[in-house]
């Protein structure tokens, strides 16, 4: 896309802003009832395009991205009409006779860079709640999902003009184009690498940021585990979408005692969920691309194989693979994305905290496990930013709690409520009265005026 033509229809949605109709909450809930219905009236064309960039099912597009996105969007028509209502909050007597409230605005102009992995839903859920919020949108999903990207493009053209919604299409040049621009805020979701960048960027504006990033998320095991339904979650879980999730568990932590039982009932549940022979499932996702695909391969060898292993160039599928590692593998020094589950085992549950917080603060944290006072722990112990007792990925499917990571993994969140939060600007008002004004404040002060206001203000 000529950069030319973005700066113009840049230029001229940031100069219409104000009059935007968006800012009107109403115009909201009807734009998204747009949105809703053309989405399902895309749902085929959604469905093929997420086979032909990473040959998902029509039910697996359906429950992990255009269900989703549905979901959130129908939250966001239920409840945006309180979420714009101005908060009253207390006032000081101090400050009487007055109301105070909070006010929410729409931050502005928002740049929103979505990745390739769950590609309709990363670009579509957040462009939901910026625009629940009131903003306009600059959207620039993947070029590596360009059958998605296209869809998105002409969805986006059915529902919004360019001034409420612009999609660019392109690479990294138009990417890099968009960073250097001016926006009210910038929401990205992709890599740790990439997410400093961008921060960087922002940062020579002064533009606030939401960054959706990744990392190493552990997947505890403990003796008192129900071993049978923790092996079919962390299959869900670790190999759904060929393991291109970015809160997928990264690496197995298990205890020794049970580790030979727990691999057992993991593969048994590889068999019952992807077959036999998963590279000729015809509903097994393949890898985004080949860079992908080698990323991943390099992780297996012979020597380390515990189940899985083998691949096809041809169609750039891994099947799911249980690989036996330590602290100082290669599989342990980097996120993982892609069909390859590192197993390591524990004895002492307190060391393997402390061992999982030397890594930086991952994006999601499971652990199975019937011990209340070790889960606790776990949870209060380890810096994370959301996750799972129980279970994996699932925290992120509602929008009742926001999702987002911690440092290294993230910053700020959204979904729901926090979601229309992120992309608004709360205004912080004081509407004072005139028909009284109390002396206090002003000189000059006296002692009278000193003891009054210690007996106000404390």
């Amino acid at each position: 896309m000529d950069n030319e033509i973005i700066f113009a229809a840049y230029l001229e949605q940031r100069k219409n802003f104000i009059n935007n109709q968006l800012r009107n909450p109403k115009y909201r809930i009807q734009k998204l009832r747009d949105l809703y219905q053309n989405i399902k009236k895309l749902e085929s064309e959604i469905c093929e395009a997420l086979r032909l960039d990473l040959n998902k099912s029509a039910t697996e597009s359906y429950m992990t991205e255009i269900g989703m996105v549905l979901s959130e969007i129908s939250f966001m028509r239920k409840h945006i009409t309180g979420f714009a209502k101005p908060r009253k909050v207390a006032t000081p007597l101090a400050q009487f006779a007055a109301k105070s409230f909070r006010l929410p605005c729409p931050k502005g102009q928002v740049l929103i860079i979505s990745p390739w992995n769950y590609p309709f839903m990363l670009s579509i859920e957040p462009l939901v709640d910026a625009i629940a919020a009131g903003n306009c949108v600059v959207l620039k999903p993947s070029e590596h999902s360009p059958h998605v990207s296209a869809i998105i493009y002409k969805l986006i053209k059915m529902t919004f003009t360019q001034n409420e919604v612009l999609t660019v299409l392109g690479g990294r040049e138009e990417c890099s184009f968009l960073l250097d621009l001016d926006f009210d805020h910038i929401f990205f979701t992709g890599s740790t690498r990439v997410g400093k960048i961008v921060m960087q960027k922002a940062a020579e504006h002064f533009t606030s940021v939401t960054l959706e990033l990744g990392g190493k998320s552990p997947c505890i095991v403990d003796e008192t585990a129900n071993i049978k339904l923790a092996a079919k979650r962390i299959v869900f879980g670790k190999f759904l979408n060929c393991g291109q999730t970015c809160v997928a568990p990264d690496y197995l932590l298990c205890h020794s005692s049970i580790k030979d039982q727990l691999i057992k009932e993991i593969e048994r549940q590889i068999v019952l969920q992807y077959s036999v022979d998963p590279l000729r499932n015809a509903d097994y996702p393949k890898m985004i691309n080949q860079k992908q695909y080698d990323a991943s391969l390099r992780l297996i060898n012979t020597n380390n194989t515990i189940f899985g292993g083998r691949y096809n160039n041809a169609t750039l599928k891994i099947e799911p693979t249980l690989i036996a590692a330590d602290f100082d593998s290669p599989s342990m020094q980097e996120e993982i994305f892609g069909p390859v589950l590192p197993v390591l085992t524990f004895d002492n549950f307190d060391e393997i905290l402390q061992k999982i917080n030397t890594y930086h603060h991952p994006l999601a944290f499971y652990i199975f496990s019937a011990n209340k006072r070790r889960i606790n722990q776990a949870l209060n112990t380890c810096d994370f930013g959301g996750g799972c007792v129980n279970d994996c990925i699932i925290h992120l499917a509602t929008s009742a709690m926001p999702f987002g990571g911690l440092k290294h993994s993230g910053i700020g969140g959204y979904h729901g409520k926090i979601g229309f939060e992120t992309f608004s600007h709360i205004k912080s008002i004081v509407d004072k009265k005139t028909w009284i004004d109390l002396p206090l404040r002003y000189q000059p002060y006296t002692k009278t005026k000193t003891k009054l206001i210690k007996k106000f203000v404390k």
